[in-house]
């Protein structure tokens, strides 16, 4: 006969946190975000760690390259979505690791016998203003000179005009050796007031370009998830379908981590897919996987590989699996039963598998009360698709502006490839997720400087200063219908 678990399943509206002893060294600015990405045996640290503990969802109205670079800038990461083109995808990783910090690969390069056409095409297909001129074109040819925007006029000056009579010649640029510091190299832009070094090799062979505007932009981000070359981490999206083609493409395009992309994951197709990427990159390639809500399906995915894994089944504003097929559990009874399978893991093997809180979020508090459960980082879509930095378009509905976000398992979305059901290539049977708006709320560090506010002010009303000290010493109570209406405004008259 079927199993029966009588428990009742919760969400987070249900529960809320009891103060604990706040110290005086209890303080927002000595609260620490950081926490571990991937899997790490005791006494080790993960190999990737986020500085705040957010991750944005496998959406297409939510990551793509533009998320994943405010989130990584601000100490999160983004999962770009894979539900479109190989091509599509590792391009929006090169995009995101071509982006910024520290040592820059030339991703616009030109002979000294282009023309100042050439020039502005190329400016206006990258967006870059300074261009590597070099002998063959490419980024590891002989430096000859460099392009800039104050080098022409396009005014003045003839379409036709070669290269070499316009630019920067190498003879009057200010170089570095390579193997300089990042710090030597800031150095010496800030000496010379420059706002490009090339680094070069003992052939003159351009290697790299360190920015001024990098610099600055560090200081303004101090958060920022970075590599070992300062390169901005993120992570992909990838399915139990054409795994095979696509993440070795995503690895060789740069990205630092991946996920599989389901609405249930406790199945044999991720077991394969996890089993197929370790067997063929080993522990160098990072790979997430989900979702679940119990300890067998947690066992189940760890055994295969897994180095984090999603906990959630449903609980998404766009989703409606569990209106749909009858199938998911509460986000918060699920997320204490993976924590507590999680903790007995570590326990029997010394090995720490992060856990992932996907859905459920509606309000901020209720991302203290995920990571108090046991939640290593939560994933979350509809909080990021209100921002500018989300892919979706922003309109005017009703008077009030809003953005389009919509579901994975959308008739929009038509992201088959995330259902472990075999080939159903055929096309969606039924909808698991809807179409809809958001209200639109500006720019992401804005928001964010404020969540992460709150969360630190209520970690310290806790009184923990880390989220390893929140999940050992966070006091959750169960709470009634009628305190929850006590807990808002009640009995006035709230002006407008």
């Amino acid at each position: 006969m079927a199993q029966y678990l009588n428990e009742t399943s919760r969400t987070f509206s249900e529960y809320l946190l009891i103060p604990g002893l706040t110290t005086k060294d209890c303080v927002p600015n000595k609260v620490s975000l950081k926490t571990p990405l991937t899997k790490f045996n005791k006494g080790e640290v993960s190999d990737i760690e986020l500085n705040v503990p957010f991750v944005s969802a496998i959406m297409q109205s939510v990551s793509d390259d533009n998320m994943a670079i405010a989130l990584a800038k601000n100490g999160g990461l983004s999962f770009i979505f894979g539900s479109q083109s190989i091509e599509e995808q590792t391009e929006m990783i090169r995009k995101v690791k071509n982006h910024k910090s520290g040592f820059v690969i030339s991703t616009a390069n030109l002979t000294e016998e282009h023309t100042l056409k050439d020039v502005i095409l190329l400016k206006g297909k990258t967006g870059h203003s300074t261009i590597a001129i070099t002998d063959n074109g490419k980024a590891e040819g002989k430096l000859l000179g460099i392009v800039t925007s104050r080098d022409y006029r396009v005014t003045n000056d003839s379409l036709d005009k070669k290269v070499k009579e316009f630019m920067t010649p190498f003879s009057n640029l200010v170089t570095a050796e390579l193997g300089i510091s990042l710090k030597e190299a800031n150095d010496i832009i800030w000496e010379h007031k420059l706002n490009s070094l090339p680094v070069i090799d003992e052939n003159n062979n351009f290697k790299f370009f360190v920015f001024r505007k990098d610099y600055d932009n560090h200081k303004d981000n101090p958060l920022e998830l970075s590599d070992y070359q300062k390169k901005l981490i993120v992570g992909a999206g990838i399915n139990t379908r054409d795994y095979k083609e696509r993440v070795p493409a995503l690895v060789e395009a740069g990205a630092d981590v991946l996920c599989i992309d389901s609405s249930d994951g406790f199945s044999e197709w991720q077991k394969e897919t996890l089993e197929y990427i370790k067997s063929k990159f080993g522990e160098k390639v990072k790979v997430g996987a989900g979702n679940v809500v119990d300890k067998e399906g947690f066992l189940y995915l760890v055994e295969a590989g897994a180095d984090f894994i999603k906990v959630g089944v449903g609980g998404g504003s766009i989703c409606i699996t569990r209106e749909t097929k009858g199938i998911g559990r509460g986000q918060a009874t699920a997320l204490i039963e993976v924590a507590d399978a999680r903790d007995e893991y570590f326990k029997e093997t010394g090995v720490y598998i992060p856990i992932c809180s996907d859905g459920g979020i509606a309000q901020d508090y209720h991302m203290v009360l995920a990571l108090a459960m046991g939640a290593d980082f939560l994933m979350m879509g509809r909080y990021f698709a209100r921002f500018d930095e989300s892919p979706t378009r922003k309109l005017m509905v009703g008077g009030n502006y809003v953005k389009e976000y919509w579901g994975e398992g959308s008739n929009r979305a038509r992201n088959w490839q995330r259902y472990d059901m075999g080939d159903t290539a055929d096309g969606l049977k039924f909808e698991e997720g809807v179409d809809s708006y958001v209200p639109y709320a500006g720019t992401l560090k804005d928001n964010l400087a404020v969540t992460v506010g709150k969360i630190k002010s209520t970690m310290c009303s806790c009184g923990t200063i880390s989220i390893a000290l929140l999940k050992e010493k966070a006091k959750i109570t169960l709470v009634s219908s009628v305190s929850i209406v006590e807990g808002g405004a009640h009995d006035v008259i709230v002006k407008e």
